[in-house]
């Protein structure tokens, strides 16, 4: 039997079943298929190479496969997984100005002084009416918009 699968699989067949792992991985996004993938593609290559037989190649595909895969959880497992961006904490510190007044009932719009999640210019609300000028800070992220409340002036001049 090991013979008739060392006369008949090629080291294209490899190869060819290497590609369609990799692209069976860009539907499941696992990294476990692309192991296979990157496996069986390496095995086609030294078939290629030095002729081995059935059995070698089942065997060197399953050792690369399992090599490659813990590589891969190895690496992305060090990867850090949590970041602040998009978090609604995210540059609650951030100072902004008012430049489109908001009251209780309308949304203004607030340019901040670095960006906060990508943007200096916001969409905003407030429990009070702010004017034109006003320096304020981020109290909440609500989606889009972001709920700010004034800073507290002490004898400085707004702007």
């Amino acid at each position: 039997m090991v013979e008739f699968f060392t006369q008949y699989i090629t080291w294209w067949h490899w190869v060819v079943l290497g590609i369609l792992f990799i692209i069976l991985e860009m539907a499941t996004g696992t990294f476990i298929v692309l192991g296979f993938g990157i496996a069986a593609v390496l095995v086609g290559l030294l078939d290629l190479i030095f002729g081995l037989n059935f059995l070698a190649q089942v065997t060197l595909w399953i050792l690369c496969s399992i090599t490659i895969i813990a590589v891969s959880f190895k690496y992305f497992k060090d990867q850090p997984t949590v970041s602040s961006s998009g978090q609604s904490n995210h540059g609650f510190d951030t100072l902004g100005t008012v430049t489109q007044a908001i009251n209780t009932q309308t949304k203004g719009r607030v340019k901040f002084d670095n960006p906060v999640l990508g943007n200096t210019i916001w969409h905003a609300s407030a429990d009070q009416t702010l004017n034109i000028g006003d320096r304020v800070t981020i109290e909440e992220v609500n989606g889009q918009y972001l709920k700010v409340t004034p800073v507290p002036t002490s004898n400085t001049s707004k702007g």
